[in-house]
């Protein structure tokens, strides 16, 4: 289908593109690699007076590893992650998911900032935010403030993003090289959306008890949430194949997995429990 029609800007920094987006009056969409908004406009699904491209924005296209963790600009593209060779030290279940994101094509152009803002459920990002205690970084005209991330997605496809902010940044909190992580998902065909996907890592305590344990999942809710229920049930325990269990089963009943054309959802809570054992079961020999 042919797109809607619609104006198009080309602003250079931060504060036009907003100024722009403020003006529009919630008309006006922000477009950095397009991979999501461009097929909603296709169907019509969305008609915006104004596109705000954000490409020229110097700035917003970098990854900064330091102290306080890794600093995802809004447009770093997955390529980007994948080819930055720091981030398979500095934030390694970051690296294992994005190579699940949809197709080497998608890969080339998507953004960190599109894939959250767009916050579909089934998307890896998010879930990769949710099990972080990712801090996101909004700019808007009131000026800059930063929103965690399970405040930030509130419903499919549906965010604290207002129609005049935009997504500048992403932080990810440090990672312990000792740390325990797996990530996990199931997709139909290889690159599509998952029907359910896991992100869990967890730390050693001086007794060698798990510790400090995030469970986050996608596609088995109306948003990526965190587990803490799953978490609860494996910190201060030794991470073998009772308590695996245990949390996996955990997982799959506080969950809310939906009944559609891909799977029902006690299909979808059973498959949960596999990909969380699965995820714990070869966290260790990712440390």
């Amino acid at each position: 289908m042919k797109l809607p029609r619609f104006e198009y800007a080309s602003p250079t920094t931060v504060q036009e593109a907003v100024a722009l987006l403020a003006a529009s009056n919630g008309t006006a969409k922000p477009l950095a690699g397009g991979q999501s908004l461009v097929p909603i406009l296709a169907f019509r699904l969305a008609a915006p007076s104004l596109l705000v491209d954000l490409r020229r924005i110097a700035g917003l296209d970098t990854i900064a590893i330091d102290d306080a963790g890794v600093h995802l600009g809004a447009r770093v593209r997955w390529c980007d992650i994948e080819a930055d060779a720091r981030l398979a030290t500095a934030h390694p279940l970051l690296a294992a998911a994005v190579t699940h994101v949809a197709h080497y094509a998608i890969r080339k152009r998507g953004t960190v900032g599109g894939s959250l803002a767009h916050a579909d459920p089934a998307a890896e990002l998010p879930g990769i935010a949710i099990a972080c205690d990712a801090e996101l970084t909004l700019v808007g005209p009131s000026g800059r403030r930063s929103v965690p991330a399970e405040a930030f997605f509130l419903g499919p496809l549906t965010t604290a993003l207002a129609p005049d902010e935009l997504i500048t940044q992403i932080r990810l909190p440090p990672w312990p090289s000792a740390r325990r992580w797996g990530f996990q998902e199931f997709a139909r065909r290889r690159g599509d959306f998952a029907l359910a996907g896991v992100a869990a890592f967890y730390d050693l305590d001086s007794a060698g008890h798990a510790a400090n344990s995030h469970i986050g999942v996608i596609g088995v809710d109306d948003r990526p949430r965190r587990l803490t229920a799953a978490e609860a049930v494996l910190n201060g325990r030794t991470v073998d194949a009772n308590a695996i269990t245990a949390t996996a089963e955990m997982a799959a009943r506080i969950v809310d997995p939906p009944d559609d054309i891909h799977g029902t959802a006690r299909y979808r809570r059973a498959l949960l429990a596999t990909l969380v054992e699965r995820a714990l079961t070869g966290a260790p020999a990712k440390a």
